[in-house]
């Protein structure tokens, strides 16, 4: 009975040091308010080159279409997957395109809101100073704009890649684990005058999750046991996973307006800068496309094309596959008189003398000695034949 006692006096004890040091375990952890930090596609808009002049754009609504709620383990969740403030979101983008000198952004969600102050300007002057009708010095008409952004959040796929990896030796192991999910976003330009899509794009963003644990569970003595657990993981935010997602979104649709063609909504004020970045969007695109275009026997090999806004490439490719089929080259055209004169047909063929082959002069050979005969043999006392006079020949008319 006294154990049992002392047990739970002992837990009580480590519940309030526990509560006493809670507080202040959150305070090391926290910290200040301080401003939303920068992305790197935040970045990116902030420098974009501005235009000749800004446009005129306005966004009435950019929602979360795709209706899922946050994923739960034990129970039921009503709140949402993401956030709901993409609206928010996607005017901020638009303010930090070229800092601030790209768009012109006209408020549309709560219009309704604004429409009410007005009409509370005009019946309070009315009123106090007996105006019946409101100078446009005082209360002008609202900003319109030529084109209209739709679009929303249209996908948030849970636990696309999952995988982990552990070991364990004599009690003691360790473990690491990671998620994936992904959201998507999609954005389109339209002309309020044709009501005509001028221009969509469609982004997407990974949201990494990844835990790692490490524990040891043993025996130190016979009646001793050793248990130790410790382990930290790190959740990217799901907003800001929205919010690039959405920048990028902005980004790709000032590019892809900017593309030099009939479809050309807008251009940048500095050219050579607006085609470097043309061209390094256009290598970005196909890289991302390389993958699943590789799979597939395309026209160019399985790379895509480069941006090209000349066409110089495409002349290039043109040459090169009549290169490849064995299209002949057009002939070059001789003038007669470079020609050289056929033969006529039958025509003797005139012979050649053969050249004589040079004689080599013959070396001359020396006489070759008698032999020396040897001691005691027999020796002939004949003399050598010599060589025949030579003595002309006497004629036959003569006499004796």
């Amino acid at each position: 009975m006294g154990m049992f006692k002392n047990a739970i006096l002992a837990g009580v004890g480590a519940c309030a040091l526990t509560g006493c040091t809670a507080p202040k375990m959150t305070e090391a952890f926290s910290g200040p308010a301080t401003l939303a930090r920068v992305t790197e596609v935040q970045r990116d808009l902030i420098y974009l080159p501005p235009p000749p002049a800004p446009v005129a754009i306005a966004v009435y609504g950019f929602n979360d279409q795709t209706g899922q709620l946050k994923p739960s383990e034990n129970l039921q969740s009503l709140s949402r997957a993401v956030t709901q403030g993409a609206t928010s979101m996607l005017v901020q983008a638009l303010r930090d395109a070229g800092n601030g000198n790209w768009f012109t952004v006209v408020e549309r969600e709560r219009l309704d809101n604004i429409l009410k102050e007005r009409q509370i300007i005009r019946e309070m002057r009315g009123r106090y100073l007996g105006e019946e009708q409101t100078p446009t010095s005082v209360l002008p008409s609202l900003l319109f704009a030529g084109i209209l952004l739709e679009g929303g959040i249209i996908g948030y796929d849970t636990n696309v890649e999952t995988g982990g990896i552990g070991a364990r030796m004599l009690a003691i192991g360790s473990s690491a684990q990671y998620r994936t999910n992904t959201v998507t976003v999609y954005l389109r330009a339209i002309s309020v005058k044709t009501g005509e899509v001028l221009s969509n794009v469609v982004t997407h963003k990974t949201v990494a999750s990844v835990a790692l644990n490490s524990n040891v569970f043993k025996f130190v003595t016979f009646d001793e046991l050793l248990e130790f657990e410790a382990g930290v993981s790190s959740n990217e935010p799901t907003t800001i996973a929205v919010q690039a997602a959405i920048e990028k979104a902005v980004y790709a649709l000032v590019m892809e307006g900017a593309k030099p063609g009939q479809r050309q909504l807008w251009n940048f004020n500095d050219k050579t800068a607006g085609e470097l970045l043309l061209a390094k969007y256009s290598d970005e695109k196909r890289r991302i496309m390389a993958a699943t275009y590789a799979k597939h026997d395309g026209p160019h090999g399985g790379a895509l094309p480069a941006y090209d806004p000349k066409g110089k490439g495409a002349k290039r490719r043109a040459q090169a596959s009549k290169r490849a089929s064995g299209t002949p080259k057009p002939a070059v055209p001789v003038s007669t008189s470079q020609m050289a004169p056929m033969p006529a047909q039958n025509a003797p063929v005139q012979q050649v003398a053969a050249r004589p082959a040079p004689t080599l002069p013959i070396k001359p050979q020396r006489p070759q000695a008698a032999p020396v005969p040897a001691s005691g043999a027999a020796t002939s006392t004949a003399k050598p034949a010599s060589a025949p006079a030579l003595v002309p020949a006497r004629s036959t008319n003569s006499p004796n």
